[in-house]
């Protein structure tokens, strides 16, 4: 790479500017920094509410941001070294909350301060000469950058609403709220946020995700030790070390008479995957998709998960593989449906498919003859037979249904 050697390893990174030359830095020092004021002057000019605020408390403190984040930024550069300090940030959301505004304008000033800088860097590339694949990782930095800066201050918005409602549940909810959002909190915020809640941040955790009705019943009924809120609409708890002894037991138990999801075990830097996870199963369980009751696990569901992943993309999928069966009529079609559908789950086995039809071995020799000529081939070659598999997990109820 023509533009330097980046200082980290090939070793996994965690963050994107990692991927940046680290001789950008000096290339774009001139062009980042130059950039403060026009930001704040662009920020006055297009947020409202900043118009006439720029003296006081928060006026002091933006200034600060935009200084310190763009000294930051390219200290960041080429390194693969988490934020060393968002307090800033953290305050700046606080402030807000103090002033009674919501965290529209700040999160407006942020798109428009990266807007600015980006816009800057674009428009000097010919003079700091980084090529075309480091600009576009230096892009992915930026927005990656600004993305956790911004996260910082919701959770200061977040933590100011718990100290004005002076109670442990409000600041439990702004520990729960952060760690649905993505990016997961670094260290220092999330151990601030768990403090404040009274919540001990564990090694291990799993969110469970429940109708908003019936989270107060559920919370009553786990160890104290979970860290439970409503998050958008939705009742999200999260369950410390859930595959200790004993501890999902517990959990079965205390969903008696309603259902929960629970997503996979993770650390607490990949909390975002639990909840997607277990939001994901949740809309397949309110659809109707899932027969479990109580505890659901999604890890039990991963298929189902994949087919509703890109409902598009299933489609023509089911579109694909079983157009030959849409081209029968409706008794034929159907008794092909749970021919095809008793022999793939017996792995080819014309006996065992023969017994979960009750038919003899010899009618199941004769359809399968017939639909071998139908898929023309398809049904001969495995990764056909895989792909007509789940095209039947998918559609074929409703194929045989239509």
């Amino acid at each position: 790479m023509s533009d330097g050697v980046c200082a980290v390893s090939d070793a996994p990174r965690r963050h994107p500017w990692a991927d940046v030359p680290d001789t950008a830095r000096d290339r774009l020092r001139p062009v980042v920094l130059g950039t403060g004021d026009e930001i704040i002057a662009e920020v006055r000019a297009e947020v409202a509410e900043y118009a006439l605020s720029m003296n006081g408390e928060f006026g002091r403190r933006i200034r600060l941001g935009v200084s310190v984040a763009l000294d930051q930024f390219l200290d960041l550069l080429g390194t693969d070294d988490a934020l060393p300090d968002t307090t800033v940030y953290f305050e700046l959301g606080r402030v807000e909350h103090r002033h009674g505004r919501t965290m529209d304008a700040l999160q407006s000033a942020y798109r428009i301060g990266s807007r600015v800088l980006w816009r800057r860097i674009a428009g000097t590339s010919g003079d700091h000469g980084l090529e075309a694949e480091s600009i576009f990782r230096l892009a992915e930095a930026l927005f990656a950058y600004i993305e956790q800066l911004a996260a910082a201050s919701v959770s200061g918005y977040a933590y100011e609403q718990s100290l004005a409602a002076g109670s442990r549940q409000a600041r439990q909810h702004a520990l729960v709220e952060r760690l649905c959002r993505t990016p997961a909190p670094e260290g220092a915020e999330l151990e601030a946020l768990a403090r404040e809640a009274g919540w001990s941040t564990p090694k291990t955790m799993a969110a469970l995700v429940t109708s908003e009705e019936s989270l107060p019943l559920v919370c009553r009924r786990l160890p104290p030790d979970v860290a439970g809120s409503v998050v958008d609409r939705l009742g999200v708890v999260f369950v410390p070390d859930p595959e200790g002894p004993g501890r999902l037991d517990v959990v079965a138990d205390a969903l008696r008479g309603t259902t929960a999801v629970l997503g996979p075990t993770v650390e607490p830097d990949q909390v975002p995957r639990t909840v997607t996870r277990a939001r994901a199963t949740w809309a397949l369980h309110l659809e109707g998709h899932l027969d479990d009751e109580g505890l659901v696990r999604s890890e039990d569901h991963l298929l189902a998960l994949l087919l509703h992943a890109d409902v598009t993309l299933t489609a023509d999928l089911v579109a694909q593989r079983l157009e030959p069966l849409r081209r029968m009529t409706s008794a034929a079609r159907d008794r092909a449906v749970t021919t095809l559908t008793a022999w793939l789950d017996a792995h080819g086995d014309v006996g065992e498919a023969a017994t979960r039809l009750h038919v003899h071995p010899q009618t199941v020799r004769y359809r399968l003859a017939r639909l071998k000529e139908a898929f023309a081939g398809v049904l001969d070659d495995p990764v056909g037979r895989l792909e007509v598999t789940l095209a039947l997990r998918a559609g074929g109820p409703a194929l045989a249904e239509g």
